[in-house]
């Protein structure tokens, strides 16, 4: 079956860094694009970063550009987000999935806490 597996959050300090990961299995990993979304508690899920099969192409929400970037190894079947300069309002717990639709069902998800 799909599984999606989130880790590298943590709590660091506001301009700190931070690289998740997300090992991916139960699908064709190297032939779908695959996307890093985040959510805050009462708030709606939201894209933050989008990559293609091949790791040549990606696109990131207007309000992580120049700080966050998406990547991925296809031969571990893990796609990255590095995260630089890391401010208070990215707190949130952050997940991965395939560029859908359909999306595959949620993993845990991993939470990145940005506080002094």
């Amino acid at each position: 079956q799909v599984q999606l597996k989130e880790s590298g959050g943590g709590l660091v300090q506001p301009g700190g860094s931070l690289r998740l990961s997300c090992e991916a299995s139960g699908f064709s990993f190297g032939s779908i694009g695959m996307t890093w979304h985040r959510q805050v508690p009462g708030l709606e899920r939201e894209l933050v970063a989008t990559i293609t099969s091949t790791g040549s192409y990606s696109n990131y929400a207007d309000f992580v550009m120049g700080r966050f970037t998406i990547s991925r190894d296809n031969s571990k079947r893990t796609v990255y987000l590095q995260m630089n300069n890391l401010k208070v309002e990215d707190t949130a717990v952050y997940y991965c999935n395939v560029v859908g639709p359909p999306l595959y069902s949620w993993g845990q998800g991993t939470q990145v806490t940005v506080s002094s």
